[in-house]
């Protein structure tokens, strides 16, 4: 399934512009970040009213945004018991570097 997902993908790929290949990618992994914000609520065993700090139509409205502050981010996963870990890596492979840690809240 995997598979045949890749190549479709590939194929639409294949007659977009890289601009616009760009920001589809961009719009998916903003998406998925905020399907990942509420599954990460709900692993926690909680709802949206039961965050600390934010009423339920604030945690509605961060689990929808597409971008968020970071502050608010670490609040949010705080009201979780969670913490923040930035990381910085080279996109580039060429690059010798590690990957560093910038930020953990």
């Amino acid at each position: 399934m995997a598979k045949k997902l890749r190549k479709a993908v590939e194929a639409m790929e294949s007659m977009m512009s890289p601009e616009s290949v760009e920001r589809s990618r961009k719009k998916a992994e903003q998406e998925i970040f905020s399907i990942k914000l509420g599954m990460l609520r709900e692993k926690r065993g909680l709802k949206q009213n039961e965050i600390k700090n934010f009423s339920q139509t604030s945690v509605l409205r961060l689990e929808k945004r597409n971008d968020i502050k970071i502050s608010t981010l670490a609040d949010y996963l705080h009201g979780l018991d969670m913490g923040l870990e930035i990381r910085t890596y080279p996109k580039n492979k060429k690059i010798k570097m590690e990957e560093e840690v910038l930020l953990r809240l």
